[in-house]
């Protein structure tokens, strides 16, 4: 892996994107360090720290909750909703389904909608966040108040367009790169807090944060192992004419991964899971129920951590259905004169194809389950919150993962172009 980086970075061209990937994390971090217009900075964060949402892993998506008082304090939430809500459209709207279809025209076209729908997102959490933030303010005037919501949505518009460039011209995917990139920052938090529960607890603290580490690096290991997991189905090519030459035939298989969802899946059961929770700081004065509902809803309390396995399960199956569609590879396969052996082909293929990628993608829905239920059990058993664990670790192992293969990927393509120019 370092020796991939270091070719990496002897390329030119790929340099560039490195140096430019990291140009927009730097822009990024600074952003959550601007404050929003006439803001109490102290004042925020220490309301923030008292309803105790800084540690929700929403907010360490969205930019961290220190950030919370910034123009960035929405991050690339918004986006991410928007994207959620337009994928389910395209299923529900045959409008929307035939643009899918179209190829890069119509793949544009439903880009498009995303990007006016994550600014109409954008404007209703920016105002339900100056609404919470009211109280807040040094100076209370009409005009602070319609600063503070443009700022907010410019901020989380930029940061939107930042991720198309990343993935434009940068390494990797550029919301799941932001998103990383926020998660890093905040690991220092989680080292500061297995700091002080080793320095105020003596031995029992130290003997705490050793078990924890040692279950933080198996989990690593697992994930590691689930990531590059897949199933890999036998396709044999026969014989045909090619011109006036007759191609012979060839084996082959075609891997179907564990993990198709890749970090998606959890990032989408997160945003909807802890959406009530982001709606509850914007109600002053939240009624009993819907407090006792948002409790619930927290992956800490067992109903919470149920519905966050099952919206896991949902995602994984519903991301995974887009990306591989059975019948399109069948036909594929069948126009090209492969077959996999002892199946027939058409729709006997599809059928077969279909009942593989559902039994691995259950075998990827338990692992991502059980991974992001490990920091919800070690609040359980420990009494303390790291900041990180499964989910957060699933999500910066993917993305690396992914730079890793991105880079790969490069390198070889570049290879081939010195072959070819020799």
């Amino acid at each position: 892996m370092f020796k991939i980086f270091v070719n990496s970075w002897k390329t030119k061209e790929i340099r560039n994107k490195i140096l430019y990937t990291l140009m927009i994390f730097a822009i990024v971090r600074l952003g959550t360090q601007i404050a929003l217009p006439g803001i109490d900075t102290a004042g925020v964060i220490a309301a923030r720290e008292n309803a105790s949402m800084a540690g929700t892993l929403y907010s360490v998506i969205a930019g961290g909750a220190n950030s919370s008082w910034s123009i960035f304090a929405m991050g690339i939430g918004p986006y991410i909703n928007a994207s959620i809500i337009m994928q389910l459209l395209t299923i529900a709207i045959p409008k929307f389904e035939q643009l899918s279809k179209e190829g890069p025209d119509g793949r544009k076209k439903l880009q498009s909608y995303s990007r006016y729908l994550t600014v109409i997102l954008a404007l209703i959490q920016g105002i339900g966040l100056t609404y919470t933030y009211h109280n807040m303010y040094l100076v209370h005037s009409p005009l602070v108040y319609v600063a503070s919501v443009f700022c907010l949505v410019c901020g989380s518009t930029f940061v939107m367009w930042l991720a198309e460039q990343i993935t434009a011209s940068g390494i990797g995917n550029g919301s799941s790169m932001i998103i990383f990139i926020n998660i890093v920052s905040n690991l220092p938090t989680g080292a500061a807090t297995m700091y002080y529960l080793i320095s105020g607890s003596g031995a029992a603290g130290a003997a705490k944060v050793a078990a924890i580490l040692l279950i933080l690096i198996v989990v690593l290991a697992f994930i590691v192992c689930v990531n590059t997991g897949e199933r890999r189905l036998p396709v044999q090519y026969s014989s045909k004419m090619v011109g006036r030459k007759q191609a012979s035939g060839r084996s082959t298989n075609m891997p179907i991964k564990v993990n198709t969802s890749g970090v998606i899946s959890i990032i989408f059961a997160i945003s909807l899971l802890q959406f009530p929770q982001q709606i509850g700081m914007f109600i002053p004065n939240k009624g009993a129920t819907f407090t006792k509902v948002t409790d619930v809803l927290n992956m800490t309390h067992p109903i919470g951590a149920i519905i966050y396995i099952i919206l896991i399960f949902f995602f994984t199956y519903f991301y995974t259905s887009i990306v591989i569609n059975p019948n399109e590879i069948a036909m594929n396969m069948k126009k090209n004169g492969g077959f996999i052996p002892g199946i027939r082909p058409g729709q006997p293929t599809s059928a077969y194809i279909t009942r593989v990628v559902n039994r691995v993608t259950l075998v990827g829905a338990v692992c991502y389950a059980v991974l992001a239920m490990v920091p919800v059990v070690l609040q359980w058993i420990f009494k303390v919150n790291v900041g990180f664990g499964g989910t957060t670790l699933i999500i910066v192992v993917g993305v690396c993962l992914d730079i890793v293969k991105a880079l790969e990927s490069q390198l070889l393509m570049r290879h081939y172009k010195g072959f070819l120019n020799d």
